[in-house]
């Protein structure tokens, strides 16, 4: 299976500083945007993932057959820009997608990062396109410890959040996620020309809200600009973290908009 790799410098996740300034924005969602209840998959499967990348077309349809047919994994498509400077420049990108990558990467050790890459649960990472291993990598996943449900009162969002953390752990970090359904990208430049591709679970933007340090807690989200549109979906991780990077996912839920 052929993977594109780059080479990285040493890099770290500020989410302490990420936080301080989302709490001082306040993240909210746009009225007259309305939700469904909320489900708690069993696992989180993140691909990291370039329109610019000739091996990645593989990956992205197993993803789409994930959140297809498997509904007890959270699938996510995290596409990443530093492949942009081969001739396409990727539609869906965020530098912020490569970060959290390169954050993964500095935590297990490791000098470059690759599409496709698909991490399950923050921890093991296998080929996006090998089916084999993204499944036997899936089968691996462990119960998560921090159950997580969403709904919606009184115009704000709310993150209930119980459970207990991993033993040695004091605290986990809180992360909010909107994400397009999916995007189909016509491409016309660069390693995928002429080819149509389809992202399902597309991470438009990743925030971190609060700190959990287990039992009973409620993350209450005031209505903001954060949703962009009444389409997007919303999902919650609960992931363990420290100075070296992000770790574990423990928990998560996804919440799917409905028409008011």
């Amino acid at each position: 299976m052929t993977k594109h790799f780059t080479q990285f410098p040493g890099s770290s996740l500020a989410t302490k500083a990420g936080l301080v300034a989302v709490l001082a924005l306040g993240l909210v969602f746009q009225q007259g945007v309305a939700f469904a209840g909320s489900t708690s998959p069993k696992a989180v499967a993140e691909l990291f993932t370039s329109q610019g990348c000739s091996s990645c077309p593989p990956a992205d349809k197993l993803l789409e057959e994930l959140a297809l047919k498997n509904p007890d994994i959270l699938s996510l498509s995290l596409p990443v820009d530093y492949w942009d400077y081969l001739g396409w420049r990727d539609t869906l990108a965020r530098p912020e997608n490569s970060e959290r990558q390169r954050a993964y990467a500095a935590q297990r050790g490791d000098r470059s990062v690759y599409t496709p890459q698909l991490v399950v649960d923050g921890m093991e990472h296998v080929v996006g396109g090998d089916r084999q291993a993204v499944m036997s990598a899936l089968g691996r996943a462990a119960p998560f410890t921090a159950s997580v449900s969403l709904s919606v009162r009184d115009m704000a969002v709310e993150a209930k959040v119980d459970g207990s953390l991993p033993a040695g752990q004091r605290m986990a970090t809180i992360f909010i996620l909107r994400l397009d359904a999916e995007q189909s990208v016509p491409i016309t430049r660069g390693e995928n020309t002429g080819s149509s591709i389809t992202y399902v679970n597309v991470v438009r933007d990743l925030r971190a809200i609060g700190m959990w340090s287990g039992g009973p807690e409620t993350f209450r989200i005031p209505k903001s600009e954060f949703m962009k549109d009444k389409d997007s979906r919303c999902a919650v991780l609960v992931q363990l973290e420290d100075d070296s990077g992000p770790g574990r996912i423990i928990g998560a839920a996804v919440m799917d908009p409905k028409a008011p």
